[in-house]
């Protein structure tokens, strides 16, 4: 068989084979591994600082001289979640919309109902820490008024508080500091995203470069033989090494409208929107827009001591309610500044129960539900544009690691086809 019939079925060959594994190993590298894999490279760590930042940021490299890979999705965690809120979560609505389809009104009838439980508790532990021979001293007939008085005024006051964060939520929180520093902790919830909603579109990347690569292989072959150099195979196995990643990625997202003058008609997430809506809204009010990530982020993010000033300012108006005809000898006891201070430390205890409201499980996945619907009905009214820039904008600015890999492979293929048939 002369080299022509040898040339015409192994360079599709290798070109369908090409093609397959360049998306399959694109997809693995778009998830694995987790944290970063390598190994020291002598001078790397002096030869770093003097990169360009592009350089810098890639995958494969660490500011500690090694050389290796950590997967796109997981080491662009940071820059995947503030891009996820800039471009998606911003267009489905503000931290003020999240807190208010949580319905702060159900938050205070279940964290009053939590607080009554404990009253006598919470009630005995703030008076003792402010005045421990008071209160020991206080009849039971007048505790029992304060309790009464409290267990009376908690519900308006609970609702008041819960009223008054909504107001403010947006000073209390930053919403895009609250997702960023959550997935980037937990890398692998945004691999999980990825890959849940986008299961069929990944197999279909897969698929494609086999689909792509064999016809390809046959127009890479015809200019072999018009121009029989050495290196047509190398530099043609990198151009469709790089065109079957860029197609695939391409179809999954484009065209945004419908185009029949395109074999598939639109871009494959768009046909799926109603299936993609409902696992997006699911994993992003099971795991990021959460009533205990709020209550944490209110409780203990950068900003807590605005939610702490708030708690003293809308409990503190509670101890004169509370403590009521007996204010007066109260105040004179313990002195103006020591009964000021019993303000902060009901504030304090408040914010040391709400963990116990948030922990509830039935509690939170009824306001996990309530999440999802909002999200969902958002997607659902979103035009194609900001549907597929919702869905893409994390990944497009990395995209091209994955045309460059497989233009790498593309032009290994080529010099393994010279060395192994020398044709």
């Amino acid at each position: 068989m002369n080299s022509t019939w040898i040339n015409l079925l192994t360079v599709p060959l290798f070109t369908g084979a090409i093609g397959y594994l360049t998306n399959w190993t694109g997809v693995i590298m778009l998830f694995r591994p987790l944290v970063f894999r390598g190994i020291r490279v002598p001078g790397l760590r002096v030869l770093f600082p003097l990169l360009p930042r592009r350089i810098q940021v890639l995958p494969l490299l660490r500011y500690t001289g090694h050389l290796g890979w950590q997967g796109i999705v997981p080491s662009r965690a940071a820059k995947m979640a503030s891009l996820a809120v800039d471009k998606g979560l911003a267009k489905l609505g503000s931290i003020r919309d999240f807190y208010r389809e949580l319905d702060p009104d159900r938050i205070a009838e279940h964290l009053a109902a939590t607080v009554d439980e404990r009253l006598p508790e919470v009630v005995d532990s703030i008076m003792v820490e402010e005045d421990p021979e008071l209160w020991a001293e206080t009849p039971p007939a007048l505790k029992a008024a304060v309790y009464a008085r409290v267990r009376e005024q908690l519900p308006s006051v609970v609702r008041e508080l819960t009223t008054r964060v909504g107001d403010n939520v947006e000073q209390l929180i930053d919403a895009k500091l609250m997702v960023v520093a959550h997935l980037r902790q937990r890398p692998d919830l945004l691999n999980d995203i990825f890959q849940r909603l986008g299961s069929k579109e990944l197999r279909f990347i897969q698929n494609v470069g086999a689909y792509l690569g064999v016809p390809l292989g046959v127009v890479l072959f015809a200019v072999a033989e018009l121009y029989p150099a050495w290196w047509v195979l190398p530099v043609g196995g990198a151009i469709i090494g790089w065109t079957v990643n860029y197609a695939g990625v391409t179809m999954i997202f484009e065209p945004v409208h419908p185009n029949r003058w395109i074999p598939w008609k639109q871009g494959l997430f768009l046909r799926r929107q109603n299936e993609v809506t409902d696992g997006y809204a699911a994993l992003i009010s099971e795991h990021v827009i959460t009533l205990e990530n709020i209550g944490n982020e209110l409780l203990n993010g950068p900003r807590s001591d605005r939610t702490r000033a708030l708690l003293r300012d809308t409990l503190r108006p509670a101890v004169d309610h509370a403590i009521g005809p007996a204010r007066l000898a109260v105040r004179a006891a313990l002195g103006p500044r020591q009964y000021e201070r019993i303000g902060n430390t009901l504030a304090r205890r408040a914010t040391g129960l709400a963990p116990e409201v948030i922990a509830h499980e039935g509690f939170s996945r009824r306001q996990a539900r309530r999440i999802h619907d909002f999200i969902a009905r958002q997607m659902r009214r979103m035009g194609p544009s900001d549907y597929v820039q919702m869905l893409r904008s994390a990944i497009k600015q990395d995209e091209w690691l994955l045309f460059v890999h497989g233009g790498v492979l593309g032009v290994a293929a080529g010099f393994v086809h010279l060395a192994v048939l020398g044709v």
